[in-house]
Order: C-alpha cells, then sequence, then structure tokens
C-alpha cells in the first residue's frame, strides 16, 4: 500500500471546508446557464492548454494558443509540434470530459489513451505505451523506478485510488495521485500533461471544476513535487487547492445571483473604508491559502468580505 504523510491536514482543514463549501454552491445552482457554461469551458480549455504546454516548454502564448484552437491559424515563427502540443491537449481535454462521470472509475486504459492523444502525430510510437527503458528528469531529486516495475506500480496506485484506503477527501486523493504518478514516470515524454489531464478525473468525476496549474507558478510547482518525493504534502497541498480555488471562483461568478466581488489586492487596500492589514501582508495570506483568493497572471484577487472573514475569525481565536 502506498504510504502517505498527512500531518498537513489540520493546517488545510479550513481550505477543504472552503472548497467544499464553494462546491456545494456550485451543485445547487445546477444547471448553470448553458451559454455561460460554454463560455467557461472554452475559455478553461485554452488556459489548460496553455498552461500545461508552457510548463512543459512550449512557447505558444495565451493568445498563441486560442488562435491555434479557435481560428485554426498558423502562428508564424512556432514550430509544427508545438501546434500539434496544442490541437492534441485541446483533444486529450474532450476525451476527458466525455469520459467523465459522477461514477467515473480511474482506469490504466484512460490514462494510455489520454497519453495517446497528448503525443498524436508528435512521437507515435511512444504515445498510449508505457515506458521499456530508463530515464532521469533533469532538476529533479529522485531516479524513476526501472521500467520493468512500472505497469505493476500503475495498477497499485489505481488500485489505491480507486479504494481509497487512507479515507482521503477528493482534493487529497487527486493531489497524492499526481504527485505519484509523476513520481512512476509511465512514459518516455508527456508524463507531465497526462499528468495534469489525468489528475482532473478525479476532480471532476465529484463535480469540482478542473484545477489548472499555471505556467508563472512552474518554478513552485517543481519544488512542490520535489518535496513531495521527501513526503512532504504540504506545498503541493497548497498548490493544487490554490488551482482549484481559482477556476471554482471562475464557475461562482457566474452565477447569476453571486455576491463574489473579486479585486486585485491592491484595489481592495486603496478602498476608503481601510482594512488593519498592508498589501503584503494580505498577499501573503493568500500565498499562504488562509484567505479566499486565486491567481490570475502574478497577481493575486480576494474579495474584501475574505479579508473581513479572516479578521473575524482570529478574534474569536483569541
Amino acid at each position: 500500500m502506498w504510504k502517505i504523510d498527512t500531518s498537513y491536514r489540520p493546517e488545510f482543514q479550513s481550505t477543504f471546508e472552503r472548497l467544499y463549501d464553494k462546491l456545494a454552491v456550485l451543485n445547487q445552482s445546477r444547471p448553470l446557464p448553458a451559454i455561460a457554461l460554454r463560455k467557461i469551458k472554452e475559455s478553461l480549455t485554452i488556459e489548460w492548454t496553455y498552461n500545461s504546454n508552457s510548463i512543459e516548454g512550449n512557447t505558444l502564448t495565451l493568445r498563441e494558443t486560442q488562435m491555434v484552437l479557435q481560428e485554426g491559424i498558423t502562428v508564424k515563427g512556432k514550430s509544427l509540434r508545438e501546434h500539434f502540443e496544442a490541437k492534441n491537449h485541446e483533444k486529450a481535454i474532450d476525451y476527458l470530459y466525455s469520459i467523465v462521470n459522477e461514477k467515473y472509475t480511474l482506469r490504466s486504459i484512460d490514462i494510455l489513451s489520454l497519453h495517446e492523444l497528448v503525443l498524436r502525430m508528435i512521437e507515435d510510437e511512444f504515445a498510449g505505451r508505457i515506458r521499456n527503458g530508463g530515464v532521469r528528469i533533469t532538476g529533479a531529486n529522485f531516479v524513476p523506478p526501472n521500467a520493468n516495475k512500472v505497469s505493476d506500480l500503475l495498477d497499485e496506485l489505481i488500485n489505491f485510488v480507486n479504494t481509497n484506503p487512507l479515507e482521503l477527501n477528493d482534493i487529497e486523493l487527486a493531489t497524492v495521485f499526481h504527485h505519484k504518478l509523476v513520481w512512476i514516470h509511465p512514459f518516455f515524454d508527456g508524463n507531465g500533461r497526462t499528468v495534469r489531464l489525468a489528475m482532473n478525473l478525479l476532480l471532476m468525476r465529484k463535480g469540482f471544476p478542473p484545477a489548472i496549474i499555471l505556467k508563472n507558478d512552474r518554478k513552485k510547482y517543481y519544488e512542490a513535487l520535489n518535496q513531495a518525493n521527501s513526503g512532504n504534502y504540504q506545498k503541493l497541498m497548497l498548490l493544487m487547492s490554490q488551482a482549484l480555488e481559482r477556476t471554482l471562483n471562475i464557475y461562482i461568478s457566474s452565477l447569476p445571483d453571486n455576491d463574489y466581488d473579486f479585486q486585485e489586492i491592491s484595489n481592495i487596500v486603496s478602498e476608503p473604508n481601510e482594512l488593519p492589514y498592508s498589501q503584503e501582508y494580505i498577499s501573503l495570506l493568500a500565498r499562504q491559502g488562509k484567505i479566499d483568493a486565486h491567481k490570475e497572471g502574478r497577481n493575486w484577487y480576494t474579495t474584501k468580505k475574505a479579508i473581513e472573514e479572516y479578521i473575524a475569525n482570529r478574534k474569536r481565536i483569541r
């Protein structure tokens, strides 16, 4: 059985509760307006594709990714591979949406199918096939397991996810699966994109929107994975929770009667009714996951209500 250090749990209890509360708000509002749902899905597909590919070195910008996916335009100066990576990732997302539902059970065939779509027309000989040789990862603090063990390790991980013997919540389970699949490194190429797609099967089957790791968090993401290799899930759990909170906020903000007013932190602290905290301190709270906040580009967004709730909770603790 996979052994997991869950010492992070007390620190994340309020974050998990907040994310599940938001999921409940979404569930109560379903079905969401069809046009709003379509627009959000289209937008997130572009963002998801851009960020996941960029983490792996693709140089298409967000706007160029949109042009390739929605307008079928070939971007001058960009390689054919980069264009294929964008179109392939979009098709992999479509496949993911086509198989995921509330009764979905993780299967190895789905992970292999996602990988086949990711590498189609790029490295066809390896697409959808488990590696049969050793690999090394530049910058990582571990060496992936021997190729002879990969198939059994993948089956063990899928069994762990489907039986959930440690009774992890959906966010924990997706995070642990994410890390362990990266550690197994089942393919010669395309592991990162495939992992970030497959991980969302576990979240989306429970009604969550996809969690999208941002390109700007690339360094933080790799550091978090390295720490998880040593048994410390603190940073990876935080990064995953923040990625999920961002997309939850995007969906909730689209609801007709929502009262969420997300603004850049600099705008909130400059309002006339001054808060007792500085912009720097509120940004720190956001980065630490201690308030309801999400990242857009390099800027953090939150609400005045979120800060006031944090202040009220601090007073109650005292």
